[in-house]
């Protein structure tokens, strides 16, 4: 079977899983089960706290001891256990641990598919730059497919749970069949205290340039789950409103959202021309300040006549995500060494959903419930967006004052030797 082929047949299962739930978990903890945004905002931070660990670990242990396709593999399958029980539990301390024992599982798998991708396309020898762009557009095409099959069978039903269960069980043992990805460091040669414990990828944190970039890794990671974490939610309350009842968006808010993936589709496909033509470091900017627009458009639309914003928004979402989250995932690649691919892609998604995630996950359930929830219990969305713009609005004007990655058209990347 044609590797590329293969490859798409993994990013669509990958991200059908996370589509399945990742954007109705919201509408389900609210409207089904009931609980605050300050619980809520607790369970949505489960991706942070497993992505500051096990991401990094796990590329380490890929790294130095298993084939990363084997445990990529393993992964999904306990991660599918995880997710079958989470229906069946009431107590949102109880969801919370679970949750976590969860994303403990697929976190990891994030940086893992990239890995058993990047290798299995240097082993055909194919160009990474050029042609893992369109097969990460069907990890798209999976999510869009998962949140639609979700929005017709209810955005607050458990059955979201078990789809994505069923999914992951089948990726489990789909892995096993991939192209070998061994380990590549050497086993045989004399190595430091750092290269023992598999923390090859954390020297990069010395060079100013990973630093910076790292660190704007971790804020656009913030940013990334506020839309994931509200996007569903604030439409649905529109539902209050009786001019909004009988709207197709608020009847349907998964399949509006799903335009933001529609989206990512198209704008993946430009990565490679826009990196060659500008760089990581104006693509990112651009990155930031869709975020801005992202959030602006959402402040002022309604599911009526600002519907339009809405629908904008989530156009602007492809641009947002795709030109930070796939191109970093690129940069990471194109400048480190081969020996500590695993770990490094585990370190940038450490910082994006481990670190970024909890930040804002947090920050955003306090803020909402503290400053933004109104005595009769409703929230101002007008206010919550425009401080989210605000916060994209300063990090884009910073970025490109400290972050100066040399850069040529045309030239290609120096590698990072650690």
């Amino acid at each position: 079977m044609n590797i590329k082929f293969r490859l798409v047949l993994m990013n669509f299962m990958q991200f059908f899983i996370w589509g399945s739930w990742l954007i109705t978990i919201g509408a389900y903890c609210h409207d089904n089960k009931h609980w605050t945004f300050e619980q809520f905002g607790a369970i949505f931070s489960t991706m942070g706290f497993s992505a500051i660990l096990m991401p990094a670990l796990t590329g380490i242990i890929a790294d130095k001891y298993i084939n990363a396709e084997k445990l990529y593999g393993i992964m999904h399958i306990l991660g599918a256990c995880a997710l079958f029980t989470l229906p069946m539990i009431t107590s949102p301390s109880i969801f919370f641990w679970v949750m976590l024992l969860n994303m403990f599982f697929y976190m990891p798998t994030l940086s893992l598919s990239i890995t058993v991708a990047y290798s299995a396309l240097k082993l055909n020898n194919s160009e990474v730059v050029k042609d893992f762009p369109p097969i990460r557009t069907w990890g798209t095409v999976g999510f869009i497919a998962a949140s639609l099959l979700v929005s017709l069978t209810s955005e607050t039903s458990p059955n979201q749970f078990y789809i994505a269960s069923s999914v992951a069980l089948a990726l489990g043992i789909y892995s096993f069949t991939l192209p070998p990805c061994p380990p590549l460091l050497n086993k045989t040669s004399k190595k430091s205290v750092v290269s023992l414990l598999g923390l090859n990828a954390f020297v990069l944190f010395k060079t100013k340039k990973f630093a910076i970039f790292f660190a704007f890794s971790m804020l656009l990671g913030a940013a990334l789950q506020l839309t994931n974490a509200y996007g569903v939610t604030y439409i649905l309350n529109f539902k209050n409103i009786s001019a909004y009842q009988q709207t197709f968006a608020v009847k349907h808010p998964a399949a509006i959202i799903a335009i933001s993936q529609i989206s990512e589709t198209l704008f993946i496909l430009a990565i490679p021309f826009f990196l060659r033509k500008f760089g990581i470091k104006y693509v990112m900017l651009i990155s930031m300040i869709a975020w801005v627009l992202r959030f602006g458009l959402f402040a002022y639309g309604d599911p009526a006549g600002g519907l339009w914003m809405i629908i904008l928004s989530c156009i602007v979402y492809g641009m947002a995500f795709d030109f930070f989250n796939i191109s970093g995932s690129l940069f990471v690649e194109t400048q480190v060494q081969p020996e500590i691919r695993a770990s490094a892609q585990g370190l940038f998604m450490m910082m994006v959903n481990g670190f970024g995630a909890l930040f804002g996950s947090f920050a955003s359930g306090v803020l909402i419930d503290r400053y933004f929830t109104l005595p009769d219990h409703s929230n101002n969305w007008h206010g919550i967006w425009l401080t989210f713009a605000a916060y994209a609005l300063v990090i884009a004007v910073i970025f490109p004052i400290i972050f100066r990655n040399k850069y040529s058209q045309g030239s290609k990347l120096d590698v990072v030797h650690v």
